[in-house]
């Protein structure tokens, strides 16, 4: 077996996003940010299933908050980034930039095929 030292997008996202919550990154507000810049529907289920993967990998970690009445006494599970999946996020930035400087111009190619 392979060790996977680079993120899938979903995973990324999440990493992203949950960087960007700081305090308050947990499952609905993770979800509305993606559904936002993804411009699609994203499930709290899928969130908190693919966090749980993320938090096994030591790439996240979680910690609950004060229950709250509007909840039904229930705590909200919030997540952080761990040094770990920060550095990940960072080589995966790295790689992907180094695959984007390899695409020629695409608008150059556009061009090109209308010759």
């Amino acid at each position: 077996m392979t060790d996977r030292r680079y993120l899938g997008e979903f995973e990324l996202m999440l990493l992203l996003t949950v960087l960007h919550l700081g305090d308050e990154a947990y499952g609905v507000p993770i979800s509305r940010e993606l559904e936002a810049h993804r411009g699609r529907d994203v499930s709290v289920g899928s969130v908190y299933a693919a966090l749980e993967r993320l938090e096994t990998k030591g790439l996240v970690v979680s910690s609950l908050g004060d229950p709250t009445p509007e909840r039904g006494g229930k705590a909200k599970r919030y997540f952080r980034i761990t040094k770990e999946g920060l550095r990940q996020v960072h080589e995966t930035r790295r790689v992907l930039i180094r695959l984007w400087r390899t695409i020629p111009d695409l608008k150059l190619e556009l061009q090109r095929e209308r010759i």
